[in-house]
């Protein structure tokens, strides 16, 4: 089962204070630790340079390094001598052993006899090695400091209790097994409570978003939108993508209504025609007749459904191979003084352009601006240049016809969209679907440039082809 994210901030939470927990517990002991052991082992160096003295006074003086020395010396301690002396110095938890010795090979010793104060602690080895360093009995409650007396064969092991150390690490470790459950709990029910109130905002944006889900107004705002915070920058950023998201619904909601209505007529017009035709019998040239205007509307939705899947290719696809524009500003020229005989279409260019794309799309951009200039303005000039710009080229198309109003002019480019005197079809019957610039803008769009429109009543009308080199 996956956890939610409030959940998941919760754990990390108390996570996190465990680890902090611990940590700072772990320094505590290591610093409390250090500063009982300290305190204990000084407390066992002040002891055992009270009683070396008095002990060595309990030994024999005389030949104390020989080894019967050593053993005649311990034999004269008792363990109520020991006792006066413990008793005499610091009786709190003080013990004392003498233990005689015999050199062995490198460094080792064994006992040989050794007598100590009754409580002194079990288990403690005799042939321990003298040193700086204290041990600490296997019960864990005795310090043992071992120093010589009275020679190298006899030696010195001084007890202290060390319980006060060890009762404070018993206590320190369930103090921490008992706090560290709770600091657990703690800030696991802090951390759910406050990652609740964290992600709150983000309930709200969800159930928001949700109703706009349910509702489909894609335009309605998000609450907490704004430049504040991350949430409210994602609550923009949301608000933004649906805004786009309800432009493109509109957009093609649109397109598709108009697709619709131009592809409605022509199919009602020809089903018209075939059925009209087959009707009656007819003569041969009026069966030609119907037949030419079959053609014309069939062509007409060729070109419609050849524009429509233009539009909709896929930008992926698009190819990326040198293009020469010349060749293709040339072959439309062709095409349109094949279209209408009559038109006054030119070609100007200073030398060989090419940029980088998709030859089918840019050839059909280009044919698309010289008919839409042929079209519309049937009795002026229309002039194709192409020339090199910097960082790209440049494709216009102009015509010194009649022109178009501002609010025309702002309008042209969308699928569809025709004005009032652009809905007659010339004379090839291929016009009047208002697809013609919007392919032009989508073709520039897809190679990474711009299809720029100038006009105005009375001058002309002048479209250029922007693209990228």
């Amino acid at each position: 089962m996956k956890l939610t994210l409030r959940a998941r901030l919760a754990l990390w939470a108390a996570l996190a204070t465990g680890l902090a927990v611990a940590l700072v517990a772990g320094g505590l002991f290591w610093a409390v630790n250090g500063f009982l052991r300290q305190a204990q082992e000084q407390r066992l160096l002040s002891v055992v340079g009270a009683v070396q003295g008095r002990v060595e006074g309990l030994l024999r003086p005389d030949d104390s390094d020989d080894l019967i020395g050593a053993l005649l010396g311990v034999a004269t301690v008792s363990q109520s001598d020991l006792e006066r002396v413990a008793d005499e110095v610091d009786r709190r938890g003080v013990e004392l052993r003498v233990v005689a010795l015999q050199p062995g090979e490198r460094g080792a010793a064994r006992s040989l006899a050794s007598v100590g104060t009754r409580s002194f602690p079990q288990g403690v080895p005799l042939d321990l090695r003298a040193g700086p360093g204290a041990y600490l009995s296997r019960d864990g409650e005795h310090l043992i400091l071992v120093r010589g007396v009275g020679g190298r064969s006899v030696q010195l092991q001084v007890a202290v209790d060390a319980r006060a150390l060890t009762d404070a690490r018993r206590a320190f470790g369930q103090a921490l097994t008992v706090l560290l459950p709770l600091a657990l709990l703690f800030s696991l029910l802090v951390g759910w409570v406050v990652a609740g109130r964290l992600l709150r905002p983000v309930r709200t944006l969800e159930n928001a978003a949700r109703a706009v889900g349910e509702g489909g107004d894609l335009r309605r705002p998000l609450p907490g939108a704004g430049r504040g915070d991350e949430l409210a920058r994602l609550a923009l950023t949301m608000q933004e993508a649906f805004a786009r998201l309800a432009d493109a619904r509109e957009r093609e909601q649109g397109f598709l209504r108009a697709a619709a209505h131009d592809l409605r007529s022509p199919l009602a017009a020809l089903t018209a025609r075939v059925e009209g035709t087959l009707a009656r019998d007819r003569d041969a040239g009026r069966y030609r007749a119907d037949l030419r205007e079959i053609g014309t509307d069939i062509t007409r939705l060729s070109t419609l459904a050849n524009h429509l899947l233009l539009l909709a290719r896929d930008p992926g696809a698009v190819q990326r191979a040198p293009v020469p524009l010349l060749d293709l500003a040339a072959d439309a020229v062709d095409r349109a003084r094949e279209l209408d005989p009559l038109a006054d279409v030119d070609l100007a260019a200073s030398g060989p352009v090419t940029v980088p794309g998709d030859r089918v799309l840019l050839g059909q951009a280009i044919w698309n601006l010289t008919t839409n200039a042929v079209r519309h303005a049937p009795q002026a000039t229309v002039t194709v240049t192409v020339r090199a710009v910097p960082g790209g080229a440049a494709v216009t198309v102009r015509d010194d016809g009649p022109g178009v109003d501002a609010a025309t002019l702002a309008r042209l480019g969308e699928a569809f969209y025709r004005p009032d005197v652009s809905r007659t079809a010339d004379a090839s019957g291929v016009g009047g679907h208002g697809l013609g610039l919007a392919l032009a803008r989508h073709v520039a769009t897809l190679h990474g440039g711009t299809l720029d429109l100038d006009s105005a009543p009375g001058r002309g009308f002048t479209a250029t082809l922007h693209l990228p080199g």
